[in-house]
Parts: structure tokens; sequence; C-alpha cells
């Protein structure tokens, strides 16, 4: 389904959209309509457009990419389960890594009031993330729906390892300038990959404020793809 709303920025909109809808801000998928800069005698808004999703009731689908800045400030902690929620999902993430016929260790990563973080050291870390992530997007819907077993559906489990997270990231964000460039040079649009939520989001909001580019999502399901659009092609 999708929603409409209105802020005077874009944190300001998509924050009144999860309130409103009751979701966080990670489930929905949110497309820039307009921007209206703030002039002497206007006031500045955001307008965007909100998609969300049919999801698993108590599962955060797209926690799992968070910006570099707050990956790389947050403190280790303590790796060793503390308590037997984190010993037995940690030992449940390993039991799944194990049936699919691989090793991993499994560490806390970070500790947070409603989000942990765990961390997979494994000889086959490749194959654990798996194209674009796939594979580590499923092992973790999987440690978000047991933690949900365990009576802690308020707590979102997120998984990497290698730094693939922040990884990703970077290179999504450099894929959006480029592709940007791309388009401007060819005054065409260019239809990107399929990538969840929080991915195409941080398509459009990298390539927000560049005036002459515009972004959509197209497609169904919580895999779409993002069209990078050279205005003056249209």
């Amino acid at each position: 389904m999708t929603y409409e709303f209105e802020g005077k920025t874009e944190k300001d909109a998509i924050e009144k959209a999860a309130m409103e809808l009751g979701l966080e801000s990670d489930q929905f998928d949110v497309e820039i309509l307009e921007v209206q800069k703030k002039t002497l005698f206007k006031s500045g808004y955001v307008k965007i457009r909100v998609h969300t999703e049919d999801a698993t009731p108590g599962v955060k689908y797209d926690d799992e990419k968070e910006s570099v800045h707050e990956v790389a400030k947050r403190t280790v902690g303590n790796p060793i389960p503390q308590d037997e929620f984190e010993q037995k999902l940690t030992q449940f993430v390993s039991d799944v890594v194990e049936k699919m016929g691989y090793e991993a260790q499994v560490e806390i990563l970070f500790r947070e009031e409603k989000k942990i973080g765990l961390k997979l050291t494994s000889d086959s870390s490749s194959i654990l993330i798996g194209r674009k992530g796939k594979n580590l997007d499923a092992l973790q819907l999987l440690a978000n729906v047991y933690a949900g077993h365990l009576g802690r559906e308020d707590v979102r489990v997120i998984l990497d390892t290698e730094n693939y997270r922040v990884r990703r990231e970077e290179n999504l964000v450099h894929l959006a300038y480029t592709t940007a460039d791309k388009v401007r040079s060819r005054r065409s649009s260019i239809l990107l990959e399929p990538m969840n939520p929080f991915e195409r989001r941080l398509i459009h909001t990298t390539l927000n404020d560049f005036s002459d580019i515009e972004t959509k999502s197209e497609g169904e399901g919580l895999y779409k793809q993002v069209r990078v659009i050279y205005k003056g092609a249209y």
C-alpha cells in the first residue's frame, strides 16, 4: 500500500509516517515526491510517498544496514553471550549455519536497548553472505523470527560478517553517483539491480539533491528496483 506524508525535512516526514503507520522507519520504502526549499516568503517542506510491504509479524526486515558512521562509532563490548537470550540466539544461528554445511563462530557484535548485533566469523563468509547479501539477509530473518519465539519481538537482530554491511553501503553510494553521471551524459534512465527497502532509500537519499536527476522504485515485493532518471529526457 502507498501513503503520502509531508514534513519540514525528509527526516521529519519519515518520522511522521512511521508514527502514523505504527511502523519502524526501516519497514517501508520512501520515495521523494517534492522538495520545496525554504525562502524568505515560503517555508520549506519535503513530500514523500511511502510504500509498505506485507511483513512477518514481529520481524524487522531492513534493520541490518545502518549508516557507516553509526556502525563505526558503536562499541563492541563483551563478545561473549551474557544471558540466556543471547546464549540461545547465538547457538541458534550457529546451528543453522551448521545445518547449511558450514561452520561459524557467532559472537556479540554490539548491544543496544532494542537491538543486538551478531558477528559471524567463518572460512565460508562469502557463501554465508551470498549474492548481494541475500544469504545473510535470510539468516538474519530467521534469527529475528527465533528471537520472537523467545519472547523478544522488541529486539532487532542484525547479522554481519567481514564488515559486509558497511562495505555494501559504501558501494551503493558510489553506485548512485556513477549512475547519475551515466544517465546525465546519456540523457536517459538506468534501472538498477533489485534492492531491499533500506538500500533503495539509500539510493533515493544520495541523489535527492540533484536537481536534474529523479529516482523511483519499480516492481513488487520486498526486493524492488530503483530507476535513475535524467529529468530532461521526459
